[in-house]
C-alpha cells in the first residue's frame, strides 16, 4: 500500500524516473524541500529501467547542451559520495568512430567547440581505435575522436542515488500512486495550477512537474498544454561472454553502422539507431505498462542488426543473450520539450529526453530546479523551451511519420543542407504556387514551405547536403546581389503575426516593449520584450496604426513564446488579441530599386519625405488594399507588404510583372540569410536568446529608458551604466573559402573569447560572416576589438579573422534611409 498523501505540497513531480528523481534533488538542494514526488508504480518503472546507460558527451554544437551534459557527467561521478547509493559511474572512455568525409568535417568541428568548453577530447587514427577497443574493426575508419572522461553509468542505481539525496533533503517520494489530471483555476486568458488528482486523493499544489516520459503528452493534453514526444521502438542486443571484453574497455559508437557497443555482464552490449525506425502505440501508451518490452520486429531490423555486428565481427560468433525492444520517447525536433508551460502557471515539462535522459538528468534537474525556485532559466532555452510546439503536432499520422524518421537522424551525419520529408506542407503560403513554378527549392519553415533558393530557367531545384560551396551557390549569389544591385521579392508569409485592438492596446505593449511603441500612428517600433534584469524574451516589431490598433510581427520559431509572453501580460486588461498567421500574407520587396518597382502600383507616396523609414500607409494595389510598411531585413531601401491572403495572389502576381522593367528578382531564405548576416542585424533564438542582456546584444538604441515603466527597465538602466564584458560582434573571415555554420570558436590573440552563433557567407563583403558573442575581463569596446589578433577555429583549422561591434555592410545605414 502506498504511503498516505500529504494534503499539500509546494511542488508535485510527476513522475518517478531518472528526470523526475533529479529535478527533486536539485529542489531540496535549492532549499525547496516541500517537494513530492509521484510514481504511478515503482521508480524507474517507464524507459529509465531499460535505458543502455551511456554518460557521452560528445557531439553537440550548443552550449546549453554541452554544459547540461558535463555537468551530469561530474555530478554523476561524486554522487554516491553524498548519497551512500553507488551510480555505477565509470568513466571508461569514449571513442566516437568517423567512417566518412561527412562525419569527420563534422566531428572536427563539434571536437573544436567542445574543447573550448573544458571536454578532453583527441581525434585518433585506426590503429589507437584498435587498441583502445581491440574487438572493434576499424581498418575502413578515417578517424575517431576520444574523451576519456566520458562513459557508463548504472541508470537505476543513479535513478536511486538521486531519490536517496532527495529524500535526505527532505523530499517525500511516494510509489504506487498515479496522476489522473492536474488540477487548475482560471487565471487571466488561461489558467494556474491549483494541485493534482490521483489515484489515492487530491494534493493541492503551487506548482506540477510534469516528467511522466512517454506519458506526458496525455497528460499535457488534458490542460491544453503541447507535448507532442511519441514513444518509438528502441533496440540492443547483448551477447555471450567474449573472451578479452574487459569491463573497463571504452564505450564504442559508430553511427555509420548505426550501432554503439559496451561491457555488458563479461559479453557486449550493442545498441542500434537505425535509419527508419516505428513509432509505438500512437494512440496512447497502456497505463499500466510497466517494466515492460516489445516484440521485436525482427524481419524490420535484420538489416540494422547484421551491420552493427559487423563493426565487431566476434560478436556474430559468440551468440546472443538477450535481443531486447523497448519504447524510448522523441519529440519532433529530437529537441527535450522543457520549462513553464504556457497558459498554465505553476504548470512545467521536463519530458521528450530522446534517448539522452540518463546523460543529461543531471543537468536538466539542476536548469528545472534554478527555473522553478527564481522563475527563470540561466541557460539558453530557446531551442528546448516547450512552447515552442504547435497543436498539429499532436496529430496521430504526423507523430507517427515524424517519429519514425527523426529517430533515423540521430546516427545520421549531420551534414548541411539534410532536410526531413515527413510533416511537410502544414501550411501553404497563397503563393506557394509561385514559388513552385518559380524554380524555388523548397523547405521546411516552422510547418510552411519556404523557397530556400531559386533555380534558374531550365534548372530543377536539387541540392546534395555537403559541407563545401555547392553548385547551388551560384543560384544563391545572384538572388543577394538582386538585392544589393536592384530588386528582390521574398515571401514571409511564415512570420508570426498578431492584431492586438482595444483601449489597453497601447498600455499593454508599452509595459511589455523595451521601445517606446504607443506613440505617434502609421509607425513601426523595432523593439524588445525584456524579463526582470533586462534580458531578452523576444525580438519584434510594432506597427501602431491608429490609436488601439497594433500589429506585432515576431519570427516564425518565435510564435508560441511571443503568444505565451502576449497572453500571459494581457490578463484581463481590455484587449482583443487576434492571431493573423495565416490570413495575412506578408511579402517583402528590398533593393535599391524597391521604390520604383512599387511607385507606379500603390495609391500612396512613396518617396523618401512622404513615407520615411519606420513608416505604414494603408493604400492598394492590384485594387486589394493592403498595408504597406517601409521597413527592411536586409539592409536596403525596402518595403513590406501585408495583405489577406485571399488577395494576395493577385497583389504578387503584379509586383512580378511590374517589377521586370527594374531587374527584380525572386530571393529566398538563403539570401535572406546572407543579406541580413552582412548588416549585423539579429535574429532571437539564433545568434541572440534569453541569457543575453539588451545592451550585450547590441540593441541598446532601440530601448527608450526616456519612456514609460517596461518590465525590465530598472535592471536596463543598471546595465546601460555598467561596462559591457559580453557583446555580440560581427565577424568576417580573411579567407574566402572557409564556410561558418554555428558554433565555430573566436579567439582573440590565440585565447577563446566566445563562438559563432550563427551565421552565413557574405557575397557583397567576400567572405563567410557570423554574429558572435564574445566576453572579456574588460569592456568590450572597439579599441579592445582593435588591439587583438582574430582568428576563427574552423573545424581545427585557424582562420583569421575581422571583428567589428559595427555590421559590415553599410554600418551608417545610409542605403536602408535613402
Amino acid at each position: 500500500m502506498p504511503a498516505p498523501l500529504p494534503a499539500r505540497a509546494r511542488v508535485v513531480i510527476v513522475g518517478g524516473g531518472v528526470i523526475g528523481t533529479s529535478i527533486a534533488y536539485h529542489l531540496g538542494h535549492a532549499g525547496w524541500s516541500d517537494v513530492v514526488v509521484l510514481e504511478r508504480d515503482r521508480l524507474t518503472s517507464g524507459t529509465t529501467w531499460h535505458a543502455a546507460g551511456l554518460m557521452t558527451t560528445f557531439g553537440s554544437t550548443s552550449e546549453t547542451s554541452t554544459s547540461v551534459r558535463r555537468y551530469s557527467r561530474d555530478l554523476y561521478a561524486r554522487l554516491e559520495a553524498e548519497t551512500g547509493v553507488a551510480t555505477g559511474f565509470k568513466p571508461v572512455g569514449l571513442i566516437e568512430a568517423a567512417a566518412d568525409a561527412d562525419r569527420l568535417e563534422e566531428y572536427r568541428r563539434v571536437a573544436a567547440f567542445q574543447r573550448r568548453f573544458g571536454l578532453e577530447i583527441h581525434e585518433i587514427g585506426p590503429a589507437e581505435m584498435s587498441e583502445l577497443f581491440p574487438l572493434a574493426k576499424t581498418d575502413d575508419l578515417l578517424a575517431g575522436f576520444y574523451l576519456p572522461g566520458d562513459g557508463r553509468v548504472n541508470p537505476v542505481d543513479l535513478t536511486m542515488s538521486f531519490a536517496r539525496g532527495a529524500r535526505n533533503l527532505g523530499v517525500r517520494i511516494v510509489e504506487g500512486v498515479s496522476v489522473e489530471k492536474v488540477l487548475t483555476t482560471p487565471q487571466g486568458r488561461g489558467s494556474r495550477v491549483t494541485g493534482v488528482q490521483t489515484s489515492a486523493g487530491d494534493i493541492e499544489a503551487e506548482v506540477v512537474v510534469n516528467c511522466a516520459g512517454m506519458w506526458a503528452r496525455e497528460l499535457a493534453a488534458q490542460n491544453g498544454v503541447v507535448v507532442p514526444n511519441q514513444a518509438a521502438e528502441h533496440y540492443y542486443l547483448i551477447t555471450e561472454a567474449i573472451d578479452g571484453m574487459s569491463p573497463d574497455a571504452p564505450v564504442f559508437e559508430d553511427p555509420a553502422a548505426y550501432g554503439y557497443y559496451r561491457e555488458e555482464g563479461g559479453g557486449m552490449m550493442v545498441g542500434l539507431f537505425e535509419p527508419r525506425a516505428a513509432a509505438w502505440r500512437v494512440d496512447g501508451i497502456p497505463r499500466d505498462f510497466s517494466f515492460g518490452e516489445i516484440p521485436p520486429d525482427w524481419e524490420r531490423m535484420g538489416p540494422f542488426v547484421e551491420k552493427a555486428m559487423s563493426r565487431v565481427p566476434v560478436a556474430v560468433e559468440v551468440g546472443i543473450r538477450t535481443f531486447f525492444c523497448g519504447p524510448e520517447s522523441f519529440t519532433p525536433d529530437l529537441l527535450p520539450a522543457i520549462g513553464a508551460a504556457p497558459g498554465v502557471g505553476g504548470y512545467f515539462v521536463c519530458a521528450g529526453m530522446n534517448s539522452v535522459g540518463i546523460l543529461s538528468s543531471g543537468g536538466w534537474g539542476r536548469v528545472m530546479a534554478h527555473w522553478i525556485t527564481t522563475g527563470a532559466p540561466d541557460v539558453d532555452v530557446t531551442a528546448v523551451n516547450v512552447d515552442r510546439f504547435r497543436g498539429y503536432q499532436l496529430d496521430e499520422r504526423y507523430r507517427a511519420e515524424r517519429t519514425a524518421e527523426i529517430l533515423g537522424t540521430v546516427y545520421a551525419a549531420h551534414t548541411p543542407g539534410v532536410q526531413l520529408a515527413s510533416g511537410r506542407g502544414i501550411h501553404r503560403s497563397a503563393v506557394h504556387d509561385r514559388l513552385v513554378e518559380a524554380g524555388g527549392y523548397l523547405r521546411d519553415v516552422s510547418g510552411w514551405e519556404g523557397a530556400a533558393w531559386y533555380a534558374a530557367p531550365g534548372q530543377t531545384p536539387n541540392a546534395e547536403p555537403g559541407w563545401g560551396h555547392q553548385p547551388w551557390f551560384a543560384n544563391w549569389r545572384a538572388e543577394h546581389e538582386a538585392v544589393r544591385e536592384r530588386a528582390g521579392l521574398i515571401d514571409m508569409s511564415f512570420m508570426a503575426k498578431w492584431r492586438i485592438r482595444g483601449p489597453e492596446a497601447g498600455p499593454l505593449l508599452d509595459h511589455l516593449s523595451a521601445g517606446a511603441v504607443d506613440g505617434a500612428a502609421e509607425t513601426i517600433t523595432y523593439t524588445q520584450w525584456l524579463d526582470d534584469d533586462a534580458r531578452l524574451q523576444a525580438d519584434l516589431t510594432v506597427t501602431k496604426l491608429t490609436d488601439g490598433d497594433f500589429l506585432l510581427v515576431a519570427s516564425d520559431t518565435a510564435y508560441g513564446h511571443v503568444e505565451h509572453l502576449l497572453l500571459a501580460a494581457a490578463g484581463d486588461r481590455d484587449v482583443a488579441i487576434e492571431d493573423v498567421t495565416t490570413s495575412w500574407a506578408q511579402f517583402a520587396v528590398q533593393g535599391p530599386r524597391s521604390r520604383d518597382v512599387l511607385a507606379g502600383l500603390v495609391g500612396a507616396d512613396l518617396g523618401a519625405e512622404a513615407m520615411p523609414f519606420r513608416s505604414v500607409r494603408r493604400t492598394t494595389l492590384a485594387d486589394k488594399e493592403i498595408l504597406l510598411a517601409r521597413i527592411t531585413y536586409a539592409g536596403e531601401l525596402g518595403y513590406e507588404v501585408y495583405v489577406p491572403a485571399g488577395d494576395a495572389l493577385a497583389v504578387w502576381d503584379t509586383i512580378v510583372a511590374a517589377g521586370q522593367e527594374h531587374g527584380l528578382a525572386l530571393y529566398g531564405l538563403n539570401a535572406l540569410a546572407s543579406l541580413r548576416m552582412e548588416k549585423g542585424y539579429r535574429d532571437y533564438g539564433h545568434d541572440i536568446d534569453n541569457t543575453d542582456g539588451v545592451y550585450e546584444a547590441g540593441l541598446g538604441f532601440a530601448v527608450a529608458l526616456d519612456g514609460g515603466d517596461f518590465r525590465g527597465k530598472a535592471a536596463a538602466v543598471t546595465a546601460k551604466a555598467a561596462p559591457a564584458t559580453r557583446r555580440v560582434v560581427s565577424v568576417l573571415l580573411a579567407d574566402p573559402e572557409p564556410l561558418l555554420f554555428h558554433a565555430e570558436p573566436v579567439l582573440r590573440d590565440g585565447e577563446f573569447v566566445g563562438y559563432i552563433r550563427a551565421a552565413s557567407y557574405g557575397w557583397t563583403i567576400g567572405g563567410a560572416v557570423g554574429l558572435a558573442m564574445v566576453e572579456a575581463p574588460e569592456a568590450v569596446t572597439k579599441a579592445w576589438i582593435d588591439a587583438g589578433e582574430w582568428t576563427v577555429d574552423v573545424a581545427g583549422q585557424l582562420v583569421p579573422a575581422r571583428v567589428s561591434l559595427r555590421p559590415f555592410y553599410d554600418p551608417t545605414s545610409a542605403r536602408v534611409r535613402q
